[in-house]
């Protein structure tokens, strides 16, 4: 598989080991851009693993990563990264204006301060995520969901071509989950490349126009239309009482694999 140009992300029999244990086996697969992507799996299938080797935080083991036909270093300024919340210290004494505005670090250059522009461009942020009037509030005096909420408008600042993000619904209610999803789709209806790591089986086919199914290797990779499906499900989670249920709910879906 070589890198396409035209496509967000290529994998080529990427592996990758902490220690001796293998969390990531071969996977190769495409995704293309403009795509919303929902990278899902049990517990422990290697969903973050997969984030950190695309974003050159771990080095992996054997294979290759491409975006846009390109490595890493050459794309990384159109990269954006949302960590898992609990990845960072929130008693930071910050102010959450503070900590959007760091999203502009990465093209502001060395020893260059933010400008007006900048920090105009952060208002906007928070105003998009609906965070504005707590823009002064020091970020660990805020909930689980506006923390998030912060996270999502640092990325925004970054005006990327492609987003990860891990886990961004955890700690967050119902309400503030779906506005972050709403923002999420808007931002692929400009060309914009998602990927999210996500849990609720029961929301998948609501969200996502694309999946990557892991379990250590990976299971399939495709539109969410043909991979969403009971025996693939099945194949990546195991049988029991909650995957039967996501496998009733999309038994009318027919089965595809890449």
């Amino acid at each position: 598989m070589n890198g396409n140009p035209s496509s967000a992300l290529c994998i080529n029999h990427l592996t990758v080991n902490y220690d001796t244990r293998s969390v990531l086996w071969d996977l190769s697969f495409e995704v293309p851009s403009g795509r919303f992507v929902g990278i899902i799996g049990p517990n422990g299938a290697g969903k973050s693993s997969l984030i950190k080797a695309v974003l050159n935080l771990v080095e992996p083991l054997s294979g290759s990563i491409e975006f846009f036909g390109k490595p890493f270093k050459e794309v990384s300024h159109r990269i954006a990264y949302v960590p898992q919340r609990s990845s960072v210290d929130w008693d930071f004494p910050i102010t959450a204006f503070d900590l959007v505005l760091m999203g502009r670090y990465g093209k502001l250059g060395v020893l260059k301060w933010p400008r007006a522009a900048d920090r105009a461009a952060a208002r906007r942020a928070l105003e998009m995520v609906g965070m504005d009037h707590l823009a002064h509030r020091q970020i660990s005096q805020l909930s689980g969901g506006e923390q998030q909420r912060l996270f999502i408008a640092r990325a925004l600042l970054q005006e990327a071509d492609i987003y990860f993000m891990d886990e961004p619904f955890i700690g967050v209610d119902m309400a503030t989950e779906k506005a972050i999803v709403g923002l999420l789709d808007l931002l692929r209806k400009e060309g914009k490349t998602l990927f999210v790591v996500h849990h609720d089986l029961n929301t998948v086919e609501q969200y996502f126009d694309f999946l990557i199914l892991l379990n250590t290797s990976l299971i399939a990779t495709g539109a969410t239309s043909e991979v969403f499906t009971p025996e693939l499900i099945r194949r990546a989670y195991g049988k029991n009482f909650l995957i039967d249920e996501a496998a009733r709910l999309s038994k009318n879906k027919t089965s595809g694999m890449r």
